[in-house]
């Protein structure tokens, strides 16, 4: 147990002070070394990296649970109690996610579109008024964002686009999906948040030279966004 421990902490403290503090020898911690490891300390170490590397692949969000269980699915037989006493040996350990992030940034000194759509989310033809929001999902993969932009006569998804980062491609990469899509008529009506990235200058000239007419929600106000609220409770269920 002893000379396991300098081995451990080797990295971290010279073996002479390691030796001298838990009174060993060092010529009895280096012939200790050269001892072939027991089969069964062999195993674990074998295992130990198998349990890193899928717990690194995870971005070490995985815990004890769910390492064992992909173990499982690649055709190894171990069990649980083991996988977690050679994570705790090793400092791995799922990491705690935050489990909120904040996608409107209103706090800007950009343009602000009046609410020309006043929560007329029942219409009654397509390509009349259509929603545009952000929301987050967590994924294997980590977090990840989505835009989409809703038609509100059909309730479909015109237009979406995801993507790590929370930036205005974001928002202009859904939008340039669905005028692809739609070739809306002008005069439709484009209603969004007050987030910077629908108010910033490259998305707003977009609306413009396609003959969209901006319209954003009150500030702090999220039902005068309802109809990409109700969407974007489906995408996160």
């Amino acid at each position: 147990m002893r000379f396991g421990f300098i081995e451990t902490e080797k990295a971290s403290y010279p073996v002479a002070l390691l030796c001298r503090v838990l009174q060993v020898s060092r010529s009895g911690f280096y012939a200790w070394r050269k001892r072939p490891a027991p089969p069964r300390a062999a195993a674990d170490q074998r295992l130990t990296l198998e349990v890193s590397a899928i717990h690194a692949e995870s971005r070490r969000s995985y815990g004890s649970p769910r390492v064992h269980m992909e173990l499982r699915e690649r055709g190894r037989r171990v069990g649980r109690k083991r996988v977690a006493r050679l994570m705790r040996a090793a400092g791995l350990r799922a990491r705690i996610l935050r489990r909120f992030r904040c996608t409107t940034d209103s706090g800007h000194g950009m343009a602000i579109r009046d609410n020309l759509l006043a929560r007329r989310f029942a219409v009654a033809q397509p390509n009349f008024g259509w929603v545009a929001d952000i929301t987050y999902l967590w994924t294997l993969e980590g977090w990840l964002y989505l835009a989409v932009i809703l038609d509100l006569f059909s309730r479909r998804v015109v237009g979406w686009s995801m993507s790590e980062r929370l930036e205005k491609k974001l928002a202009l990469d859904a939008l340039s999906a669905a005028l692809a899509q739609r070739q809306p008529p002008g005069g439709l009506i484009h209603h969004s948040d007050r987030g910077s990235q629908y108010s910033s200058q490259e998305y707003q000239e977009v609306l413009a030279r396609r003959g969209l007419l901006g319209s954003m929600s009150r500030r702090a106000n999220c039902w005068d966004n309802g109809g990409g609220r109700e969407l974007l409770c489906h995408a996160q269920g």
